[in-house]
């Protein structure tokens, strides 16, 4: 369509043709921010995902050690290697050198994981009960990195023929 005016030039075709490639270019380009925060935003969901997996596959290892081991202990299969004559809690657990000498794995391999799980006893003596035979159990579960790890805790206090468990996590790594 041809319009002709005054002085024989069509009117506006020059300013169209300016200001669409701008417009297109500003388009692509929020096109292109909002594909590459898509992108990091699913990047950083996976990585969320593999933590989360690994933290429950840690954990899962750390509650299947802490079953077994306090089975084995409750049936008298597993002795504690580290007894304690002081009475409160015992602390053992929380070093490496003496966890890592003294901790039994009784499992040989968890599925998914790094290592087999590990698990310490130590036995203690509760002031207000004497009669009473006091253990506590400390799992470490692994998951694929190294990083992954679950610490369980289960106090078992035999009284006779009653057996008395408290479990509790343990938040932060000891070492």
């Amino acid at each position: 369509m041809r319009r002709s005016t005054r002085h024989g030039t069509r009117c506006g075709t020059t300013r169209e043709r300016g200001i669409a490639l701008p417009v297109v270019l500003l388009i692509v380009s929020m096109m292109l921010v909002t594909s590459a925060a898509s992108f990091e935003s699913s990047l950083f969901e996976a990585r969320n995902a593999a933590a989360v997996l690994d933290q429950l596959q840690s954990f899962h290892a750390a509650d299947g050690a802490l079953t077994l081991c306090s089975r084995a202990l409750i049936d008298g299969a597993l002795t504690a290697p580290l007894s304690a004559a002081q009475t409160g809690e015992p602390q053992q657990w929380r070093r490496q050198d003496t966890f890592e000498a003294f901790a039994t794995t009784p499992l040989s391999t968890w599925p998914g994981s790094l290592r087999p799980p590990q698990c310490l006893v130590e036995a203690w003596r509760i002031e207000t009960r004497p009669s009473a035979r006091a253990f506590l159990v400390t799992a470490r579960g692994f998951g694929a990195a190294q990083d992954a790890q679950s610490w369980l805790q289960m106090q078992i206090v035999i009284d006779n023929t009653r057996v008395e468990r408290h479990w509790r996590r343990i938040v932060a790594r000891p070492f």
